[in-house]
């Protein structure tokens, strides 16, 4: 166990937590409502300050049941937070939706929402909306060379050369 310093700057916020005993992940949840339209992207704010120990980052991931159950992503996942950020963490979220659901604000889609309905979505406060892994960085010493083709084994070809 590590421990890692967290700091509560808004009222009412959830702290982040492991569903299960052998979670790799902490669900962390929404500080606040927000709406994101269809191509848009918002930050979604936890109301969570971090102090990660040296060697260490968190990765923010997405929840497989929403990516699986809306069209909202995890914008840079997995995301970075890295051992010296102090300010609040945020969430960013895009909406990959192209097209509005054309509803009044009673009838945004939500987390909850099945089938990945294309729309404007509601994010509650205190929903759960990515997971937070620990992870050790070990640091990286870069040796030039004249050619890394005999280090090591190639194993030849670039992006899709394996098949789909």
């Amino acid at each position: 166990m590590i421990d890692v310093h967290v700091e509560i700057i808004r009222e009412g916020v959830k702290l982040p937590y492991y569903a299960n005993p052998y979670d790799a992940g902490m669900d962390v949840c929404a500080a606040e409502e927000i709406i994101i339209e269809p191509g848009q992207t918002a930050v979604i704010p936890t109301g969570l300050k971090f102090a990660i120990p040296e060697g260490y980052e968190i990765q923010v991931r997405p929840r497989s049941g929403i990516s699986l159950k809306t069209p909202l992503r995890i914008a840079n996942s997995p995301g970075t937070i890295d051992a010296g950020y102090r300010d609040e963490l945020g969430i960013i979220m895009s909406n990959s939706s192209i097209v509005s659901n054309d509803k009044n604000a009673d009838d945004y889609l939500g987390l909850d929402s099945k089938g990945n309905q294309k729309g404007t979505y509601i994010i509650r406060k205190g929903e759960r909306i990515a997971q937070l892994v620990l992870a050790e960085v070990p640091r990286m010493n870069l040796k030039i060379v004249d050619s890394v083709k005999d280090i090591g084994t190639d194993r030849g070809g670039g992006f899709g050369s394996t098949g789909l």
